[in-house]
C-alpha cells in the first residue's frame, strides 16, 4: 500500500492521518509548518474593538479563524450581534468555514465557496461575495505571516490574499488587514528526517496544501533530491511550486477529504 506524507500543521496533520487512515490508507504525520499567534496583541484588540465598522472579515485560512477568535475575549460574540447581520465573515472554504462555526459565528452570517466550486480559494470566494462590496465599504482580511518577517507571506500563500484585496479595492471597498497568526519553520528529529529522505523515492505521495510547506521541506534537507518524489497537490500554486522543486509526479486535488481521497485512487495504486 501506498504511504501517504500528510504535511498540514498539527493538529491538522493529525487529523488527516486518522480520517485517511478510517479511508484504508497508509497515512503518516509529517508537520511542516509550525502555527503559533501573531503576538500582534495591540492590533488584533484594535481591530475587534473596530469590529462594526467593517462591511466584512475575510479570512485566508482556518488558522487564521482560530488565532483571531482566540484573541477576542468578550467580544467573540460581535459577529451577528450588530443590525444586518454585520460584519459578514468570509471564508475561503470550507476548511476555514468549519474553523469559524466551532468560533461560534452564526451560520448566517458566513459566506464562502458553493460545496461544487471548481477550488476553494480567494477568487472563489470573490464570486460569492463581490455583491456585497461597494463603494466605501470597509473589510478587514485576517492573515498569517511567516515569522522571519511578520509584513509579508510567501508568494505562493499571499498572491490570493492580495488579488482579493485588490478586487475589493476596485469595487470602491477599503481594505485594512491584521495578522492573527505566525508560520514557523518546524524543526525534525532524527526520525522524522529520516522518514523524509525515504519518502522522497521510495514511492511515497506526498499531500501538499501549502506551499510554504514545501519551502521548508527544501528548507530542512537542502541536499535532497526529489526526483524520484511523487506529490499531491490541493491548489494548482502549490502543484505548480512541486514542479519546480523538482518532484516527479504531481497531481492535483481539491483541498477536501472526500476529492482528496478519489485522487489518491486514480493517480496513485494506494
Amino acid at each position: 500500500m501506498t504511504r501517504v506524507i500528510v504535511t498540514r500543521p498539527a493538529p491538522e496533520a493529525q487529523r488527516w492521518v486518522r480520517e485517511l487512515a478510517a479511508q484504508g490508507f497508509d497515512a503518516q504525520c509529517l508537520p511542516l509548518i509550525e502555527i503559533k499567534p501573531s503576538g500582534q496583541t495591540a492590533e488584533l484588540e484594535r481591530a475587534w474593538q473596530q469590529l462594526a465598522a467593517y462591511a466584512a472579515v475575510m479570512f485566508v485560512s482556518g488558522n487564521a479563524a482560530t488565532c483571531f477568535f482566540a484573541s477576542a475575549g468578550a467580544l467573540a460574540s460581535a459577529f451577528g450581534a450588530l443590525p444586518g447581520d454585520k460584519p459578514r465573515a468570509w471564508a475561503t472554504g470550507p476548511g476555514t468555514a468549519r474553523a469559524l462555526l466551532r468560533a461560534g459565528v452564526a451560520p448566517h452570517c458566513l459566506d464562502a465557496p458553493a460545496a461544487d466550486a471548481g477550488q476553494f480559494d480567494s477568487e472563489a470566494l470573490w464570486r460569492q461575495v463581490a455583491a456585497q462590496v461597494g463603494a466605501g465599504a470597509r473589510v478587514l482580511i485576517v492573515r498569517g505571516a511567516d515569522v522571519a518577517d511578520s509584513d509579508s507571506e510567501s508568494a505562493a500563500q499571499g498572491s490570493g490574499r492580495d488579488w482579493f484585496a485588490r478586487q475589493v479595492a476596485a469595487a470602491g471597498g477599503q481594505v485594512d488587514w491584521v495578522v492573527s497568526y505566525q508560520r514557523h519553520a518546524p524543526t525534525l528529529d532524527v526520525s522524522a528526517q529520516a522518514l523524509a529522505k525515504q519518502a522522497a523515492s521510495d514511492g511515497s505521495v506526498w499531500l501538499f496544501s501549502s506551499a510554504q510547506a514545501l519551502a521548508n521541506l527544501r528548507a530542512v534537507l537542502p541536499g535532497q533530491s526529489w526526483a524520484g518524489a511523487r506529490a499531491l497537490a490541493t491548489h494548482p500554486r502549490i502543484a505548480q511550486a512541486a514542479r519546480a522543486a523538482g518532484f516527479a509526479v504531481v497531481f492535483e486535488s481539491r483541498p477536501t477529504l472526500a476529492d482528496v481521497t478519489v485522487a489518491l485512487g486514480q493517480h496513485f495504486k494506494t
